[in-house]
């Protein structure tokens, strides 16, 4: 793209959480492409985690993997302190400290070692001890935003601007912000609530208080997706760059290289669910999956399940390992053996699948989500409705973007049970029959074609997110150049 940007490195770091990794490898594919060269850093529990996966055999076990090495896009990783048996999701608060003290040392001893400049470093927003090491190395810090510019301004005013918000008390209660939707506190980031851990406030916190320390912000969305957002935004932070979506390139129909396709530490080649998402009818089944972290609960599960066995449509249900519910032990087991035996003919349940592959199905009527930001990105690249049943972190607010102002779903509304929020199977039926079947299925159906068609032109030539990133390149390539000259 550049001709002074072969000469370009960057070093970019982040977590071995799957949400965190792959747009980051997505941004480094779309970097790789322009000619800049890539290094990923990521704490050394990956390589673990993908060495016991079917999926890995071509990473080596040393530090550094040189044995498969893509072309422009080295993979490192370093030590988080903590052993690859440690319960990192248990421990969070140990984690980030370890993090914070461990990983960034080594870190820091991997720039002082490499044998690359690195132009920049783009990091993890949770990661806010980042900016501080590339001050260190005399190196540009940029950082990848992995949630919509919406959260990101949420975040931004509430820490910068207290008093623009209410008490959190009332979950009814509205807010108006600068280029915003009007909100209400149930659509909020729970890290902002006093119910959340305290170590989720305090990252996001250290994060905008380094901003002095960032030159740019890099977001994983594209102005046409959040246009009054993203001009709020630009109003008094110049830095804002929309390159999104970053998705896999086989939703915008791409053929995928010879590289890296996936850094996944939980994949799998079985692609049965595909076999039997071909003998669907077009625009049928129910996808329905939560992510890699959220796990719902027994009684979650089983109104889902009563809905699906209730509303007579096809579905396929990506139910991971940890949520035991074929546990013998677990009282949920008999439900769910009923459930599938009621269901074979039209159901079918996995503990994984390629949810890219799937989305681009022609049987796929709707996704069913958590409304993890990734997962949102890939529904509207791949054109398919969603319904949203939002749980914690920016999950709620994704809800309100998808829902109420780009009018691509349906959300599911829930109730206090126990202590915990559920929806009720007849709500959750209601939801499915409402997207396949109500008055507005169409009009919601048409409005996600049109937002499919955008997404696909905003990272072409000409497109605001190929433009933007272009213009990083350019930014940075200057910098390099002038480094060269000195």
């Amino acid at each position: 793209m550049v001709a002074e940007a072969e000469q370009v490195s960057i070093l970019m770091v982040t977590m071995a959480l799957q949400g965190h990794m792959n747009p980051m490898l997505s941004l480094a594919k779309r970097l790789v492409s322009k000619g800049i060269h890539i290094t990923i850093a990521i704490n050394d529990v990956a390589r673990h985690r993908m060495l016991k996966s079917k999926a890995s055999t071509a990473l080596s076990t040393t530090t550094t993997d040189t044995t498969s090495k893509p072309p422009g896009i080295d993979l490192v990783f370093y030590s988080d302190g903590l052993s690859p048996e440690f319960d990192r999701d248990s421990d969070v608060d140990l984690t980030l400290k370890s993090l914070r003290t461990v990983g960034s040392e080594n870190l820091s001893n991997i720039i002082t070692n490499s044998d690359k400049k690195f132009s920049c470093i783009i990091c993890n927003p949770f990661m806010p001890w980042m900016p501080d090491i590339a001050e260190k190395h005399g190196i540009p810090c940029a950082v990848l935003w992995i949630q919509a510019c919406l959260v990101y301004s949420i975040y931004y005013h509430f820490f910068k601007y207290a008093n623009s918000f209410p008490s959190l008390e009332n979950p009814n209660e509205s807010i108006e912000l600068p280029g915003l939707p009007v909100l209400q506190v149930k659509d909020l980031p729970s890290f902002i609530f006093p119910s959340s851990p305290e170590i989720f406030k305090k990252i996001v916190s250290e994060f905008l208080q380094k901003l002095d320390k960032v030159q740019w912000v890099l977001v994983n969305s594209f102005t046409e997706l959040e246009e009054e957002t993203v001009k709020s935004m630009n109003c008094y932070l110049h830095h804002i760059f929309p390159i999104g979506p970053l998705v896999s390139p086989f939703l915008f129909q791409k053929q995928e290289e010879n590289i890296i396709s996936n850094i996944d530490m939980w994949n799998s080649n079985d692609n049965a669910c595909i076999e039997w998402l071909d003998k669907r009818p077009p625009s049928s089944v129910i996808y329905i999956s939560f992510g890699t972290i959220t796990l719902l609960s027994q009684t979650q599960m089983e109104n889902l399940a009563i809905a699906l066995e209730n509303s007579q449509k096809p579905f396929l249900w990506v139910i991971k390992a940890k949520e035991n519910c074929f546990d013998h032990e677990n009282r949920g087991s008999e439900l769910f053996l009923r459930f599938l035996e009621e269901t074979k003919d039209r159901g079918m349940v996995v503990t994984w699948c390629p949810q890219d592959k799937v989305l681009m199905h022609k049987a796929i009527g709707c996704f069913f989500t958590h409304c993890g930001w990734n997962s949102s990105l890939e529904a509207v690249v791949a054109g398919v409705p969603v319904i949203a049943y939002p749980g914690w972190t920016d999950q709620p607010t994704v809800a309100k973007l998808l829902v109420d102002v780009l009018k691509i779903g349906v959300r599911i509304k829930v109730e206090e049970e126990g202590g915990e929020v559920v929806a009720s199977a007849d709500e959750i039926k209601r939801s499915i029959l409402e997207i396949t079947d109500g008055e507005k299925a169409e009009e919601i159906k048409k409005n996600v074609v049109e937002l499919r068609e955008r997404a696909k032109k905003v990272v072409a030539d000409g497109g605001s997110s190929n433009e933007n990133l272009d213009l990083f390149i350019k930014k940075i390539t200057l910098n390099s150049s002038c480094f060269l000259k000195t």
